[in-house]
C-alpha cells in the first residue's frame, strides 16, 4: 500500500510509471507519444522505459549524453503530473519539443520559435503560483537552443508564447457551430499587440513548475500554423524541433561539465 498524497504502483510513479531515479537529468517533452520515438531515433541508442495513458517515457544517450524523452499529452493538467512525477524520477531539466501556431506574418510554416517566456493562461500553473508570478525559461536552457538552432542552420525566432488549454475557443477559433464567446474574440490580436509571437498548450506549466521547484526549462515549437495568413501544415518543421532539442542537451550537458 502506498501513500495517497504521492502514489506509487509496483514501485512506479502512478501516471509516467517509472520508477523513482529512474531517468537521467535532461529530459525532452513532446505532447504526442507519437514523437517519442521520433526523438530517440537520433540518439545514439534508446528504449522505451514506461508506457501508461498519454505518457510514454524513453531513455537513452544522445552523443554520449544520458537523455530521456516523456510525453505529456495535450495542455496544462497532464503536463504537470508529468513534470511533478519526472521531478522525483530524477530530472531537473526540461525542454518542451511542440508545434505551435504563429501570430506574426514574417514567421514561416516549418520556420522555429523558441520560447523565452509564456504567458500563462493554462490552469495548472495557477494552483502552483499566482497570476504575477512568471513564466520564464531558463537562461541556461535557452542559449543552449539559439546556439543549437544556430549551429544546425535552422530558421529560428525568439520570443514570448502564450499557453492556453483550448485550442479551439480558448485560441480564438469558432468552436462548433462557429461559436465563439464575447471574452474570446480579439484574442489574437490583444497577442499580436503586445508581441507575443505564438500560441501553444504546456510552456506555461513547464516553466512555472520548473521555477518553482528550482529546475531549468526551455522549449522550442514547429510553426504549423500561421494566424496571420491561415496556413496550416502538419508536421512542419517537426524534425528540425527535434534536431535543436537534442543538439541543445549536447550543449547543456557540455557546459554542466565544466
Amino acid at each position: 500500500m502506498s501513500s495517497a498524497k504521492r502514489p506509487v504502483v509496483g514501485g512506479r510513479l502512478y501516471h509516467i510509471m517509472v520508477e523513482p531515479g529512474a531517468v537521467p537529468r535532461y529530459v525532452l517533452l513532446p505532447g504526442d507519444p507519437g514523437r517519442v520515438p521520433k526523438i530517440a531515433a537520433y540518439w545514439d541508442e534508446g528504449r522505451e522505459a514506461a508506457r501508461n495513458r498519454e505518457f510514454v517515457t524513453y531513455v537513452g544517450r544522445y552523443r554520449g549524453v544520458p537523455i530521456a524523452a516523456t510525453s505529456t499529452g495535450i495542455g496544462s493538467g497532464s503536463t504537470a503530473i508529468a513534470v511533478e512525477e519526472l521531478l522525483a524520477a530524477g530530472a531537473d531539466t526540461f525542454i518542451r519539443v511542440g508545434t505551435t501556431g504563429a501570430l506574426r506574418r514574417d514567421i514561416k510554416i516549418g520556420d522555429l520559435i523558441i520560447a523565452q517566456a509564456a504567458v500563462r493562461w493554462d490552469g495548472a500553473s495557477r494552483w502552483y503560483a499566482p497570476p504575477e508570478y512568471p513564466a520564464v525559461a531558463h537562461w541556461k536552457v535557452l542559449e543552449s537552443l539559439i546556439e543549437a538552432a544556430e549551429s544546425l542552420g535552422v530558421r529560428h525566432h525568439v520570443g514570448i508564447v502564450a499557453s492556453t488549454d483550448s485550442f479551439y475557443v480558448g485560441q480564438e477559433r469558432p468552436g462548433y457551430g462557429g461559436y465563439l464567446p464575447p471574452w474570446a474574440r480579439g484574442l489574437v490580436e490583444t497577442l499580436r499587440s503586445l508581441r507575443v509571437v505564438s500560441f501553444e498548450m504546456e510552456t506555461a506549466t513547464i516553466f512555472t513548475l520548473a521555477s518553482i521547484y528550482g529546475a531549468r526549462a526551455g522549449g522550442v515549437y514547429a510553426a504549423i500554423a500561421n494566424r496571420e495568413t491561415d496556413e496550416f501544415v502538419a508536421e512542419a518543421g517537426v524534425e528540425d524541433a527535434i534536431k535543436v532539442a537534442n543538439e541543445a542537451v549536447r550543449i547543456l550537458a557540455e557546459r554542466d561539465s565544466r
